[in-house]
């Protein structure tokens, strides 16, 4: 797992911070190699690294399927969910201070997942998900339970315009009184977008206020489009 660890410290976590702070996402490329992306969709069969499958269209989320994945998760996802949250950990503190908010996420994965048990919240929210022709997902936000981390991330298994075509990831961002916002984008294969999971602070004249902000993926034309969901917290057992 050397170059997965590799990848991330060369991060430019600088960038992020700025990125996220401006804007509520960064994109980053080039995270996981081809072999990569190619184990995770071949693994998308195997029942027995799964906990769960969830059909869409059966809770009126989209049309698609997601699995979420049991515990112990496989070492490439474990060390990126354990590695990147150390570097977001400061920046989702900072959030909470600009916001007022008296929360303080600890600074190291294994302390977050601790809390978290604490709460019962125990099952783990990793998960891939699979669209085909015509699926989609609805704007939402993943908190799972009292215990959530205000930063998630995706990662992308699939080359769109070759594998599939539409399915871009949507976010939506509600500045209050004021219309939505709606911003799109389509990373590339093996690239990472992280994201806030529900709010983020902007300076407005009289100092930081919250906006909420949601996430979802627009319809699929053709083909398929796979990616994995790292969230950081755990869920209600």
């Amino acid at each position: 797992m050397e170059n997965i660890r590799s990848k991330i410290s060369a991060i430019n976590w600088h960038f992020v911070t700025e990125e996220m702070n401006a804007k509520g996402f960064a994109h980053v490329k080039n995270i996981l190699l081809n072999d990569d992306c190619e184990t995770q969709l071949k693994n998308y069969n195997n029942q027995s690294l799964y906990r769960k499958t969830i059909t869409m269209e059966r809770y009126r989320f989209g049309l698609g399927e997601y699995k979420y994945f049991n515990y112990p998760l496989p070492e490439l996802i474990q060390t990126i969910r354990e590695n990147i949250y150390s570097h977001l950990a400061p920046i989702a503190n900072e959030w909470m201070k600009m916001l007022n908010i008296e929360k303080h996420f600890p600074d190291s994965f294994s302390e977050l997942q601790s809390l978290c048990h604490a709460n019962h919240q125990t099952k783990p929210t990793v998960l891939i998900l699979k669209y085909g022709k015509g699926g989609h997902n609805t704007l939402h936000q993943d908190l799972y339970g009292d215990v959530f981390f205000p930063i998630q991330l995706v990662l992308f298994l699939n080359e769109p315009e070759k594998d599939y075509s539409g399915g871009e990831f949507v976010l939506t961002q509600q500045t209050p009184r004021a219309q939505s916002k709606a911003i799109v984008l389509k990373p590339k294969k093996g690239d990472m977008l992280m994201f806030t999971t529900n709010f983020r602070p902007v300076k407005g004249s009289k100092g930081y206020y919250r906006v909420n902000m949601k996430h979802g993926v627009s319809e699929v034309h053709e083909g398929e489009r796979h990616t994995l969901g790292i969230i950081f917290h755990d869920a209600l057992s």
